[in-house]
């Protein structure tokens, strides 16, 4: 198998998605915190622009993260407003979707790994979390919330590609639903000892994902 190179320019942007989620970590500056989605959308516009109109995988992807960019506006301004989180974590849920449809396009979910993932969290769910939320419409977003974020990395194991791509993937959803599951003991349960990890798993899980799929188009050129 040939070694497949990065380009300088997508080395260059890496680093600044890197810049730009260690800046949010220190400042939580609105701009800086959805600059790792928007580097990424900008690698990959740049990767596929030569056949972009025939890559609906990719621009899957592209709007999972312009939603998680808009979800991080309505979750950073909410001030406990309860409308705000739901629209917040409705568009996350939308992102989530786009990340499950493009490990869809590119394999078939891992029942077995997937039906383990979900037992772990229903468990978690209905035994810990669900007495938390007063809301009955919010507990079944959450709860839809949860499937789908399971569902989506048990897809996300089932990706036939090279390992170069797969495991990026893997590891950029599971952080994902790492983050999340923080969240949700931030928001629900007041528990707030984790919350240190919450956006470096966030902004992990948005490069592993960029550099997934910036890898599967350096080796489909390379194959052609």
């Amino acid at each position: 198998m040939r070694k497949v190179f990065s380009k300088p320019w997508f080395l260059i942007l890496v680093l600044a998605q890197l810049i730009s989620a260690i800046i949010a970590i220190a400042t939580d500056i609105f701009i800086f915190k959805i600059g790792v989605a928007a580097i990424g959308t900008i690698i990959l516009l740049i990767a596929y622009s030569k056949k972009i109109m025939k890559v609906l995988d990719v621009w899957v992807v592209i709007l999972a993260f312009i939603c998680s960019m808009i979800g991080d506006y309505f979750l950073s301004n909410m001030n406990e407003d309860n409308s705000m989180f739901m629209i917040g974590i409705s568009l996350y849920l939308l992102a989530h979707i786009g990340y499950l449809i493009f490990s869809l396009l590119n394999g078939s979910i891992k029942r077995g790994i997937t039906i383990g993932i979900l037992l772990v969290f229903l468990v978690f769910y209905y035994s810990t979390l669900y007495s938390y939320i007063t809301d009955m419409s919010l507990a079944y977003v959450v709860l839809f919330y949860l499937v789908v974020s399971c569902v989506s990395l048990g897809a996300a194991f089932g990706i036939k590609a090279a390992a170069q791509v797969k495991w990026p993937y893997v590891v950029g959803i599971a952080s994902i639903l790492f983050s999340d599951t923080i969240i949700s003991f931030k928001e629900f349960m007041n528990y707030n000892s984790l919350n240190i990890l919450i956006l470096p798993t966030y902004y992990l899980a948005q490069i592993c994902i960029t550099i997934a799929l910036y890898t599967k188009n350096r080796m489909c050129l390379i194959e052609d």
